[in-house]
């Protein structure tokens, strides 16, 4: 019996040694694949994002006179935006946010909806993407400090009586949920969410075992520790929806319901807990960052809806 019992215990250790073995080689590769951004990547983003809009909006976008603007991070990326002025502009600007993999041109579609109703559009490329410096992906957490910047950027450029609107798809859409919670000057009215998540330690939980198949309880406390100690935050940091619910600004949440990235599931979460004024727009028949695609002439008066009843008719 002693050596049954002996035999258990060494079995047993053998077994949490293999384990945390496991957990520390798995939440590195897990780290590594969804932190971090080579060169390489960068510029395959930049190609990505023109190739999904269509040639008209392309065209569009190049026929545009626009500005460049640059500044620097908290943490000393130099970050650059595209500043495309509207010349039927009323004192409005919204500052759009790409999504993950991608640069600021993946934001022509929206732009092209913004001014048309109107605004100023301010398009950053997110750290670590486009022509914007860094190698570790921010996730909409630590964009929420490079999006401040940028707002009080534009009140410096545009003059302190301009109305803003945040608006930002899928890592973009946590962006501007994440910057809305951190203080911000009066000129901020609104924020447009579309495909993002209500919590980042959730999204890479479900990222983790639905796109790399791996064993997400016992890989994500692991990959925690490393991106707190190598990225300067953790995935248990990003609470978008407590970041949305404190800032009480107006929201207007939109997905599809076919989304396999960032679940649907993210938006009904966020409409039943936050309290301020808001609007829902499920497209039923799109995926991810797809409700543009589906249904445009929907999509375009959802957003203007909301924008005229939180924002007001241009002056």
């Amino acid at each position: 019996m002693k050596n049954a019992t002996k035999l258990g215990l060494k079995l047993a250790g053998v077994v949490g040694v293999t384990t945390y073995a496991g957990s520390l080689i798995g939440g590195a590769i897990a780290y590594k694949l969804a932190m971090h951004v080579t060169d390489d990547q960068k510029e395959r983003g930049k190609a990505l994002s023109r190739d999904e809009n269509t040639e008209i909006e392309n065209f569009w976008y190049d026929k545009q006179f626009k500005q460049q603007w640059l500044m620097q991070s908290f943490d000393g990326l130099n970050l650059v935006a595209t500043y495309i002025p509207n010349p039927h502009a009323g004192g409005r600007l919204a500052i759009l946010a790409h999504g993950l993999n991608h640069s600021r041109e993946q934001m022509v579609p929206y732009a092209r909806i913004f001014m048309s109703l109107g605004y100023d559009v301010l398009m950053p490329d997110a750290r670590a993407f486009g022509d914007s410096e860094g190698h570790t992906i921010g996730y909409g957490w630590l964009d929420r400090l490079d999006y401040q910047r940028w707002v009080a950027m534009a009140l410096e450029q545009l003059g302190s009586d301009v109305e803003i609107v945040l608006m930002g798809i899928s890592m973009g859409a946590a962006t501007v949920m994440a910057t809305s919670g951190e203080p911000l000057p009066h000129n901020v009215r609104a924020i447009i969410e579309d495909s993002g998540y209500a919590s980042l330690r959730a999204e890479a939980k479900y990222r983790i075992s639905h796109k790399f198949k791996l064993p997400a309880g016992l890989i994500m406390p692991m990959a925690n520790r490393l991106a707190r100690s190598s990225a300067g935050y953790a995935f248990n940091d990003g609470r978008n929806l407590e970041q949305a619910e404190a800032s009480g600004l107006p929201i207007l949440i939109i997905h599809g319901t076919h989304d396999q990235t960032v679940p649907v599931k993210n938006a009904h979460l966020l409409y039943d807990q936050l309290t301020q004024q808001k609007g829902l727009y499920i497209d039923a028949e799109a995926g991810h960052v797809e409700a543009i695609r589906t249904h445009p002439d929907r999509y375009q008066a959802v957003v203007n809806e909301f924008l005229t009843e939180q924002v007001g008719l241009l002056k």
